[in-house]
C-alpha cells in the first residue's frame, strides 16, 4: 500500500546539516549547539592564554610596586579559577554522561530512520 501523503522531506539548509553532520532528520539544531559549546570552550581557554601572558607581563614589569605586583597576581589566580571552572564544566558533564550512559558532548540522536 503506497504512503498517502507522500514523502516529507526537510528544507534545504536543514538537509545540508545533516548530510554533513551523520545525524538523523531534523537534529541538526543538536549539532550546532555542540558546536557553539565547544566553541565557547575553546575561546575561554584562549583568553585563558593571554590573560596568564597579560599578567606575567604586568609582574616582570612591576619592578617592586607592590600594586601592579598584586594586580598581576590578582589576575593568574582569576584566570586560574576561570579556567578551572570551564574545565570542570566539561569533565563534570563528560562523567555525567558516562554514568547516565550518554554522551552529552558527542550527542548520538535517534530518529526515525535509526540513527
Amino acid at each position: 500500500m503506497a504512503n498517502f501523503f507522500g514523502e516529507i522531506k526537510a528544507p534545504d539548509a536543514v538537509q545540508r546539516i545533516e548530510d554533513a553532520s551523520g545525524v538523523g532528520m531534523g537534529y541538526g539544531i543538536f549539532v550546532f549547539l555542540n558546536a557553539i559549546l565547544k566553541l565557547a570552550g575553546t575561546i575561554a581557554g584562549i583568553y585563558f592564554v593571554f590573560q596568564i601572558i597579560i599578567a606575567g607581563y604586568t609582574y616582570l614589569s612591576a619592578a617592586g610596586d607592590e600594586k601592579k605586583t598584586a594586580q598581576a597576581w590578582a589576575t593568574i589566580w582569576q584566570s586560574l579559577i576561570g579556567i578551572l571552572i570551564v574545565a570542570s564544566a566539561f569533565i563534570l558533564t563528560n562523567v555525567i554522561g558516562k554514568w547516565i550512559g550518554i554522551d552529552i558532548l558527542n550527542p548520538l540522536i535517534y530518529g526515525p530512520n535509526g540513527v
